[in-house]
């Protein structure tokens, strides 16, 4: 998390909404540990990771919903089941639990 708060303090200076992705917990085999974080801007621009590339792309879309008022902060959940994450490249055979929210200046 601490490798984002440059870029984050930056978008916020630009006015910027932001939403912040966090692993909260994994099952099985996972790309990334609890608490690696990613964060997207409304513009679409990515830091971080919460999947070493396997999910982030679906969860930016959860994220630019997030902030476009579309949902509410909440948990995303993504696993080797789940055909939207195999669809988008979740084979490490775990799952993984994000929590996405909006960023409060």
């Amino acid at each position: 998390m601490r490798e984002l708060l440059g870029d984050i303090d930056r978008w916020k200076s630009q006015g910027k909404r932001v939403a912040l992705a966090r692993v909260v917990d994994t099952e099985g085999s996972g790309p990334r540990e609890t608490g690696a974080a990613m964060a997207v801007n409304e513009d679409g621009d990515v830091i971080g990771s919460v999947s070493g590339g396997c999910v982030e792309s679906a969860v930016v879309g959860e994220a630019l919903a997030i902030l476009n008022g579309e949902q509410s902060a909440r948990v995303v959940t993504f696993g080797y089941s789940d055909n939207e994450a195999f669809a988008v490249g979740l084979t490490c055979g775990g799952t993984i639990h994000l929590f996405i929210q909006p960023l409060e200046w």
